[in-house]
């Protein structure tokens, strides 16, 4: 019975024993390539032939020309007149930007490189990058031809105007100062009294320092206030900050200053505080005393 069971299941004509040999041998040669092509695929795919080497470069040179095109570009600048956003621009950091506007706060230039990196204190890397945008005046690359300019001689101080009497109208005489400037020195000097020293006017909201020395070469203070000085050793730090031109900020600097001391003996000694220039120790001498 199961004899002849098999018999009927695996009994084939001619025809279908070939189909399936045909069909066992494309079996074979599926495995066969299936095996060599899996094996193949491990190895085929190479990184570093010239073809993707070169594609690689390309890719890379576009990266570089991206980056190069998104970098500010820089223009030929007088390095005199650097404002804070230039310097963060260019990379400077806030302290040496604050030296250049400290230096620059006291009348003084930059003339050369090397009169920047002093003052600053930028390092050599920098400095060989930017300096070649540097642009100065002519007068100062062609120093020969400083004698052929005409200056004009600073009025003696009897010919100068007193600051306590001038008049609006006589303040604007001078170049940068317009009506509101003008009118901004009337009001700053209501609001002392009147001027004590030529170095107030450096304090005036809005007056820079260029302005401000040309100013003081036709205008000075010839009826000056009285101040009654306090001693340092001895203010509060209210005291300090509400003296005109010292901000809340630096006024406790210098209280702690001193009181880290026990006291000072010089008011020169307030030039080691940050944010303290010449100007502003001026100011100071004006208000207070050391003892």
């Amino acid at each position: 019975m199961f004899k002849k069971f098999l018999k009927s299941h695996f009994r084939f004509s001619s025809s279908e024993q070939s189909g399936i040999l045909f069909l066992a041998v494309i079996i074979v040669v599926l495995l066969y390539l299936n095996y060599f092509s899996g094996n193949s695929s491990e190895t085929s795919f190479q990184i570093n032939t010239p073809e993707l080497l070169k594609i690689q470069q390309e890719i890379d040179s576009l990266r570089v020309s991206e980056i190069e095109r998104k970098k500010p570009k820089i223009y030929p600048f007088n390095p005199n007149f650097i404002t804070d956003f230039k310097a963060y621009t260019l990379g400077m950091t806030p302290k040496e930007f604050d030296r250049l506007k400290a230096y620059r706060e006291e009348g003084k230039w930059i003339n050369s490189v090397t009169d920047f990196q002093k003052v600053t204190g930028v390092n050599q890397k920098w400095i060989d990058s930017i300096s070649p945008y540097f642009k100065f005046p002519e007068w100062v690359t062609n120093p020969t031809k400083k004698a052929n300019v005409y200056t004009k001689k600073e009025p003696s101080y009897s010919e100068k105007i007193d600051l306590n009497k001038a008049t609006q109208e006589q303040l604007q005489e001078v170049s940068g100062i317009g009506e509101v400037l003008g009118a901004r020195i009337i009001h700053y000097r209501e609001k002392l009294g009147g001027f004590t020293a030529d170095v107030q006017l450096y304090f005036v909201f809005g007056l820079n320092a260029e302005v401000t020395r040309k100013a003081l070469q036709k205008f000075t203070v010839k009826t000056p206030k009285e101040i009654r000085k306090m001693n340092i050793n001895e203010v509060s730090v209210s005291d300090i900050a509400t003296l005109p031109g010292i901000s809340f900020e630096q006024g406790k600097a210098i209280w702690e200053f001193v009181r880290v001391r026990n006291g000072i003996e010089n008011l020169e000694e307030l030039s080691k505080i940050e944010g303290i220039t010449a100007h502003k120790l001026q100011l100071i001498t004006l208000y207070l005393f050391a003892e």
